[in-house]
């Protein structure tokens, strides 16, 4: 097996990891087996294994309870530094109790760790072959409508609101809709970037407008409904955005940048948070919230339309934001390049997502009084909103969509916002139109970020750092359909697996309401690290010590 590219500190990190969880979970395994079979001799086999452990184990640690594979609730907020580092230390010692305890969770950091291994033996060794991208308008489109067909066979659900008084269709903009909105876009840029589909490159940056458009919406709304603007949930939110791209970035030695969605995601998201947080006792007010979307369009113009600007402001996070394609090293782009063309395209968007949610309630009341109008009248009402919808997408489709796509990104910032709002007015004009999905695309809409992020090393390949996935991964060669069929069907199943295993490390490491065990957890978390990256250092610079 050859390894494409040089090992780094962080994969050793990784890799040391990962043997260690492995030998504490598999001897977990083996106590828990022990102790149920002293516990079925001794005449008890009605007895948990907690109550047979009860002895051993601190009241503190029974905060941590577990259910078959799913964790159910986290550890208290009692944890001091020292009980911090005395779970380090009780880790490292792999003490009975605790590795008991923490076996499921154990588990799960396994299969997570296995799982990245073979992100990084698909993309980083030759194992698996390789295969160049083909197009074919025709297998694209078969392909493409027979999901359709199967979805709208197999999964079609009419969703109702199931209130006490009565049943009746939910109302728009749902999140059975907005997830299965997120669904067919995710099928249509995986497919794009799976066949190469160049002629679409304009219907995926209006997919990637429609993501950015539901970030300014769905935080707004959550923010200004809930008022939840505590540490807990901005860390939860923050960790569903990021956790699987950080753990791929070091895997992979990749930058932050290759995954462009994710930081446009956290950045739009972190914005939001800051708009409706900064003097939110007085959000309530019609003006405080005019002023505030007011000040976003202004800031977007100066730093987006003012040339200057944005690399005097973005300058400083170079680090962390810079990227350089290895394929495009003639260029000679700069290193901000990337997130200045990516942030641009979409700079507006994420505001009239904020507007839109704003006026959720306003819009509901509306067509909750246009439901109730005589026939005739709702008739005309509806017909007249689905003809200016269609004539709107329909101009802004031969106008503006048709346009080479160098050409289209400049007016995309202007315009994305007219499908978006044609595709809801149209998708929502009735009970029925709103109330249904096809729910195998809102499956597919709950992993998105995960689909984004996996398809990058098992499903697609570029073989190096920082490169752009320009190869297809070949397990059955010479067989393109076949080779297509398996990938993708590994491809969805651990996709859908690290979803899951993100929810259970976000229930364990980020706890809802309790500050002080997340901060607790980061201090754990950086301190194992520094370990683990100085245990790598040492076997890396091993050689050249001994020869000195």
């Amino acid at each position: 097996m050859a390894l494409l590219g040089p090992v780094t500190h962080g994969q050793v990190s990784f890799l040391i990891g990962f043997i260690t969880i492995l030998v504490a979970w598999i001897y977990s395994e083996y106590l828990a087996f022990k102790k149920k079979s002293i516990s079925s001799k001794v005449g008890h086999p009605d007895v948990g294994l907690a109550e047979v452990e009860s002895h051993n184990v601190k009241e503190d640690d029974r905060a941590v309870l577990l259910e078959g594979n799913v964790i159910k609730s986290i550890p208290s907020s009692g944890a001091t530094i020292s009980s911090t580092f005395s779970t380090i230390f009780r880790f490292i010692m792999l003490d009975e109790s605790f590795l008991i305890k923490h076996r499921m969770l154990l588990r799960a950091a396994c299969e997570f760790g296995l799982l990245l291994s073979y992100f990084y033996i698909c993309d980083r060794t030759d194992i698996f072959g390789t295969s160049k991208k083909s197009y074919n308008r025709d297998l694209f489109c078969f392909l493409l409508l027979l999901l359709i067909i199967v979805a709208a066979v197999t999964s079609f659900k009419i969703h109702l609101d199931n209130s006490p008084f009565s049943v009746k269709p939910i109302l728009f903009l749902n999140r059975h809709q907005t997830e299965e909105w997120k669904g067919w876009m995710q099928v249509i840029f995986l497919m794009y970037h799976y066949f190469a589909a160049r002629e679409i490159y304009n219907v995926g940056r209006v997919c990637v407008a429609s993501y950015i458009w539901m970030t300014g919406f769905g935080n707004f709304s959550y923010y200004y409904a809930r008022k939840d603007f505590s540490f807990s949930r901005f860390a939860q939110m923050m960790w569903r955005l990021n956790f699987l791209v950080v753990m791929c970035c070091i895997v992979l030695d990749n930058s932050y940048m290759l995954y462009y969605i994710c930081p446009l995601h956290t950045f739009f998201s972190l914005v939001v948070y800051g708009v409706v947080g900064v003097l939110h006792k007085y959000n309530d007010s019609k003006a405080v919230i005019v002023v505030k979307f007011l000040l976003c369009f202004l800031v977007v113009v100066i730093v987006w339309e003012i040339p200057g600007v944005f690399e005097v402001i973005w300058d400083p996070f170079t680090f962390l934001l810079g990227y350089k394609d290895p394929n495009r090293l003639k260029e000679n782009l700069p290193l901000m390049y990337e997130w200045h063309f990516r942030t641009g395209l979409d700079r507006y968007v994420w505001i009239l997502g904020m507007v839109y949610a704003y006026n959720y309630s306003t819009v509901e009341k509306w067509i909750e009084k246009l439901d109730e109008l005589k026939t005739k009248r709702r008739i005309l009402i509806k017909t007249t909103i689905v003809v200016i919808s269609s004539t709107a997408l329909y101009l802004w489709f031969e106008y503006v969509f048709k346009m080479e796509c160098s050409t289209y990104n400049k007016y995309h910032p202007y315009t994305s916002w007219i499908p978006i709002t044609s595709y809801i007015c149209i998708r929502n004009v009735t009970q029925s139109t709103r109330s249904y999905t096809l729910t195998l695309f809102g499956w597919i809409g709950k992993i998105s970020l995960d689909t984004y992020i996996s398809q990058f090393h098992i499903w697609l390949r570029s073989n190096a750092p920082d490169a752009q996935p320009k190869l297809l991964l070949t397990i059955i060669p010479d067989y393109p359909l076949l080779n297509f069929m398996l990938t993708t069907s590994i491809f969805m199943i651990t996709s859908y697996r690290i979803s899951e295993l993100t929810n259970t490390f976000k229930a364990a490491f980020v706890p809802s309401k309790d500050n002080k065990r997340i901060m607790y957890n980061t201090i754990a978390a950086a301190t194992m690290t520094a370990i683990l990256y100085s245990f790598s250092f040492l076997f890396l610079n091993l050689p050249q010590i001994l020869v000195i």
